[in-house]
């Protein structure tokens, strides 16, 4: 299996997943690598690491999340792996419930979205993001 973390989608991904039927609710696993110093374009504060950029980023983004009724259901770091190998485990995981693809999009694509994202740039090396879709009974 081939692993690729990224910070952005393509086009071709971004057209996919928003492409995609809506189908309710789903929980977007967020497994994140973070830069061991943030990067911030304007080169301003250079003491920060990338988790700390991008703490301050989880907090304003999990605002947007509650607000278009969604939940930030867990955050925390990756301490570990028990079965499978990889090359570089991940620094942290982050599960997010949303009501909808629709309101996914919205948040994504908003103003106030846009205003935080460098935060989120500045500190991460790369990401998967899984969407999940709840079984029976959860």
């Amino acid at each position: 299996m081939k692993v690729v973390n990224t910070v952005f989608p393509t086009p071709e991904q971004f057209q996919a997943f928003f492409g995609a039927p809506e189908d309710g609710p789903f929980v977007m696993v967020n497994l994140l690598k973070f830069k061991e110093k943030a990067e911030y374009e304007d080169g301003s504060e250079p003491e920060l690491s990338g988790r700390e950029a991008y703490a301050r980023y989880g907090a304003e983004v999990a605002k947007l999340v509650t607000a278009l009724g969604g939940k930030i259901r867990y955050s925390g770091p990756v301490t570990g792996l028990m079965i499978g190998e990889v090359e570089e485990l991940w620094d942290a995981v982050a599960l997010a419930e949303y009501p909808s693809l629709a309101a996914f999009q919205k948040m994504a694509l908003s103003p106030e979205m846009h205003a935080i994202e460098h935060h989120r740039k500045a500190g991460l090396a790369g990401q998967l993001n899984i969407r999940t879709k709840p079984a029976a009974g959860f």
